[in-house]
């Protein structure tokens, strides 16, 4: 993808982002961005092959990719493990404070059975992200376990921050602290059990085969 595409992408979204609160994630929404930007209606078939899916598609990746870069900019050398980690959901969450509507309209459709796959990887690239972005490069039976983990805390906190309406979404980064210190429970507990754990059924094959999407 050349430069020049991905500015025009990144523009296109950023007018959409205008009216998707009103208009919801349609294909009009796509067409209605690309003649606000005064471009040929081609534009928007040549940036976004699949359509509004495509679109959609972008605005999580940018999501994430403006996390990484904020990340990369933080000081986390004193910080801990969890403590990186409640940055970075912190970082993405607020990124995107003004289009709270945007993201509950993209989950409805991202709900839709046909949307499943989208789903999935768009949740498992933000939760791979994150450990990538806080600096955690384990290669063994955890990468798919702290992501196992991490997509259950970021999509029940996602719902809480949703609906926040605490002064600085307080209610929802107390929410994320009790969520993370229930995986480091977890964590700490699975240590103990040892080699019990090897014996019981593998919980993440399904992110093997997400990842390879």
């Amino acid at each position: 993808m050349t430069d020049d595409l991905v500015t025009i992408r990144r523009d296109i979204l950023e007018a959409a982002l205008t009216h998707v609160a009103f208009d919801g994630w349609t294909e009009n929404l796509l067409a209605q961005a690309v003649a606000d930007l005064g471009l040929d209606p081609s534009y928007g078939r040549r940036a976004f092959a699949a359509g509004v899916t495509d679109l959609l598609a972008f605005f999580m990746a940018e999501a994430d990719r403006r996390m990484l870069a904020a990340l990369e900019a933080a000081d986390l050398a004193d910080l801990g493990v969890r403590a990186r980690v409640a940055l970075a959901i912190r970082l993405r969450f607020d990124a995107h404070l003004a289009h709270r509507e945007a993201i509950r309209r993209a989950i409805a459709i991202l709900a839709m059975p046909h949307n499943a796959p989208l789903a999935a990887k768009a949740l498992y690239r933000t939760v791979d992200a994150i450990w990538h972005g806080i600096g955690d490069r384990s290669v063994d039976f955890n990468f798919y376990s702290k992501r196992a983990l991490l997509a259950g805390v970021y999509s029940t906190t996602l719902m809480r921050w949703l609906n926040d309406q605490s002064e600085g979404q307080q209610a929802t980064w107390d929410f994320l602290d009790r969520r993370l210190a229930d995986v480091m429970r977890i964590e700490k507990t699975k240590k103990r059990l040892g080699d019990l754990a090897d014996r019981l059924p593998d919980p993440t094959g399904i992110l093997r085969r997400i990842r390879r999407i």
